[in-house]
């Protein structure tokens, strides 16, 4: 694979022009050095305005991140009063008001069922945290199992671009340039991911599929050795590699018992679906199942700072507390006070407001207008997610799913559409969402105090440049 060739930001995999060398003057170093992006000048509420004038409205957040919209006076006060107070201090000696703070919220926020919050500033870094306290829960019971060092995760995941974070990562393109420095297979190992528009046979009902599931994780177990796992990782509604794919009904439940049975445990990533994102604060409240370890991100700060965490369960901090007392892990921006003022601030106002009931109710709304505007289309293979959380997959062929080639680039040629002036709507776009590779999709995830005109819009200017985008295609 030619890294000349192909270009990997994270979320699409694409290729580039290799007619064309030159680069931009930015002194950035910007995911694609040949395209400068348009800078904002401005941003409130759903909407950023560019430095040609063109105003943008921002129909995902980002990432799924701004989900109070942009320019909140509240959050602005808060993180500049807390520069008043103190700006930076080193984890390893203090510890600030805000932090303290913002742990208490979350921990409430799952009455009881988590205990303690290890902050950081990416959902990459806290992915690594909860691969290396896996370990060393394992390490710290009495008798110690230091023969337990592997895991199990899915394919077509994505779990962070750091080197820990993306060898849990199973999507396959964006691993590729990366292969020969990521940890092991034998380290860890993957098993299909719960992708029903994929997955399930035409004839299979739910629990059959679920037990189809069950079965091959347990089969992996004792494959590796099932004295020999740490944890199985999964995502409760993959964002970026699928497309917004949630579990099917009794999936976790059937996934909780394999672990149990092997005393693994169980880790969520919700740092992209978490966060009220999918219509309860935390996604495993609708499955039923809480996790020993927990990654969060994005909605946590709402993007007014880089901020995420793992929310740890009782069961691996009893292990701490009867064992060394210390998490062998610690970085320079850990539990940053002003990043810490700010989340608490969005998680503040996402109480007060009661903004994940808004978030259940207008995303029930979305996915009526999506489906019933979008259903029919026939290049639109499935439309799924939860909250205000969804995902569209394109395909070339509904009958088949057959997906497009990737050479077309058809989820970038439906954001940059929506980008044109005549639109004005930015949309999320993925690849790889069939097999790591091949697939298309796009990502809707608006803040969660979008009002309902702004949905409105939100869905006519999705439908038209998916339209418009398909009709000069000529497909």
């Amino acid at each position: 694979m030619s890294p000349q060739a192909i270009i990997n930001d994270g979320n699409v995999v694409y290729n580039t022009s290799t007619n064309s060398r030159a680069t931009t003057k930015s002194a950035v170093l910007h995911r694609n050095i040949r395209e400068k992006p348009h800078n904002v000048t401005a941003a409130h509420g759903n909407y950023m305005t560019l430095d040609n004038g063109q105003r943008i409205l921002d129909a995902t957040g980002g990432a799924a991140v701004a989900c109070l919209g942009h320019g909140n006076e509240r959050v602005k006060k808060a993180v500049a009063a807390q520069m008043e107070e103190i700006s930076y201090c080193h984890s390893l000696f203090f510890g600030s008001r805000s932090a303290e703070g913002l742990a208490r919220h979350l921990i409430d926020s799952t009455q009881g069922r988590m205990s303690r919050v290890f902050i950081q500033p990416q959902g990459s870094e806290a992915m690594e945290a909860a691969i290396k306290l896996s370990r060393q829960y394992f390490l710290e019971l009495s008798p110690p199992q230091p023969q337990r060092f592997r895991f199990i995760a899915r394919k077509e995941s994505y779990h962070g671009t750091t080197l820990g974070a993306l060898s849990m990562s199973g999507h396959l393109a964006r691993r590729g340039l990366f292969e020969p420095v990521l940890i092991p297979a034998d380290t860890i190992s993957r098993v299909s991911a719960c992708n029903a528009y994929h997955g399930r046979k035409q004839s299979e009902s739910t629990s059959a599929y679920v037990a189809r599931l069950a079965q091959e994780l347990d089969i992996e177990f004792e494959r590796v050795g099932p004295d020999s796992v740490c944890a199985f990782v999964a995502e409760p509604i993959v964002g970026a590699a699928l497309g917004c794919v949630p579990a099917v009904p009794g999936y976790f439940k059937a996934m909780k018992a394999v672990c149990d049975k092997y005393g693994a445990l169980l880790i969520f990533d919700e740092v992209m679906c978490g966060m009220g994102r999918s219509g309860t604060l935390h996604a495993w409240e609708q499955e039923g199942v809480v996790p020993d370890l927990q990654t969060i991100g994005k909605g946590l700060g709402g993007g007014y700072a880089a901020i995420a965490g793992v929310l740890v369960g009782q069961r691996v901090v009893h292990a701490l507390e009867k064992g060394t007392g210390a998490f062998a892990h610690g970085q320079t921006y850990q539990g940053h006070p002003i990043a810490c003022a700010a989340a608490l601030e969005v998680q503040r106002i996402i109480t007060e407001e009661r903004l994940v009931e808004n978030v259940a109710k207008l995303g029930a709304r979305l996915e009526r207008s999506l489906k019933d505007r979008l259903g029919g289309h026939p290049n639109v293979g499935d439309i799924r997610g939860k909250g205000l959380f969804w995902g569209i997959e394109f395909v070339q062929n509904k009958a088949t799913k057959e997906p497009f080639s990737p050479k077309l680039g058809v989820a970038m040629a439906v954001h940059n559409k929506g980008m044109h002036p005549d639109y004005g709507i930015s949309l999320y776009p993925g690849t790889g969402t069939v097999d790591g590779k091949a697939g298309d999709h796009v990502l809707i995830a608006p803040a969660y105090n979008i009002t309902e005109e702004d949905l409105k819009l939100m869905v006519d200017l999705t439908v038209k440049v998916i339209e418009d985008t398909f009709q000069e295609m000529g497909s």
